[in-house]
């Protein structure tokens, strides 16, 4: 399982994955939830699964993740 060390993505959003779109790894936290990436291991949380459960991502993941949230916050901002 994940350590309690393991930091969060830079997102103001919860993304929640479908457990049956997972691998057994990406679900356990031992590969990354988007790009499967197994080593080093992700530590990025990135989202949950339905019941809570954190799923994790890797480094470069995790930055796409939130620079995407980011810009569609500024859309957003700037339509208004």
């Amino acid at each position: 399982m994940r350590q309690p060390s393991a930091t969060h993505a830079d997102t103001t959003e919860t993304y929640t994955f479908d457990p049956g779109s997972l691998s057994s790894a990406q679900r356990m936290g031992d590969a990354c939830a988007i790009c499967h990436t197994k080593w080093p291991r992700p530590r990025a949380r990135i989202g949950e699964l339905p019941d809570g459960a954190t799923v994790f991502g890797c480094r470069e993941c995790a930055e796409i993740i939130a620079s995407h949230t980011s810009r569609t916050v500024t859309h957003a901002l700037a339509a208004h």
